[in-house]
């Protein structure tokens, strides 16, 4: 009976490698296509309409300079209580989001990187990290309307 709950958590491990997400094969364009939108409205609109999306979206605002566009955020974090306490093993998932935003002439470029980062870690000392960047189109649709509609509060038209 012993070695049977000791397969448990082994027999666990075992089927969670298993398990494969679709590959998603996009070029750097089509990438580029999804995170990416223009608007004809200037950076210190866009900057702040861009700022308190992400806030809206749960994101912490960890860094954000005006001057070079670049602002870095990170989702509230969650654990997996099951792993931890059936496995001992701790597994925290958190998404990161980075922004670049550049006026260029007349329009503001806004660039958004979603990436889905898993950290895992042991009783033993080990640690693990899995980043993976997001590449289905709906996370960035919605940010973007959101984006557009604060513009639109912002500017008042």
């Amino acid at each position: 009976m012993r070695n049977f709950l000791l397969t448990i958590p082994l027999l666990l491990l075992t089927l969670m490698g298993c398990v494969t997400e679709p590959k998603i094969n996009l070029t750097p364009l089509e990438i580029q296509s999804i995170q990416t939108r223009d608007y004809d409205k200037g950076k210190d609109i866009v900057f702040p309409s861009v700022m308190s999306v992400l806030q809206d979206l749960g994101y912490s605002i960890k860094a954000a300079d005006i001057v070079t566009g670049l602002i870095t955020a990170e989702s509230t974090a969650e654990s997996n209580q099951a792993m931890k306490i059936w496995l001992g093993i701790t597994q925290v998932t958190q998404t990161n989001a980075d922004v670049f935003i550049e006026e260029i002439q007349s329009k503001t470029k806004v660039r958004i990187n979603f990436v889905n980062v898993v950290k895992e870690s042991s009783g033993w000392g080990q640690e693990d990290r899995v980043d993976k960047q997001i590449l289905e189109p709906a996370p960035y649709r919605n940010a973007f309307e959101k984006i557009e509609s604060a513009i639109f509060v912002r500017s008042g038209s």
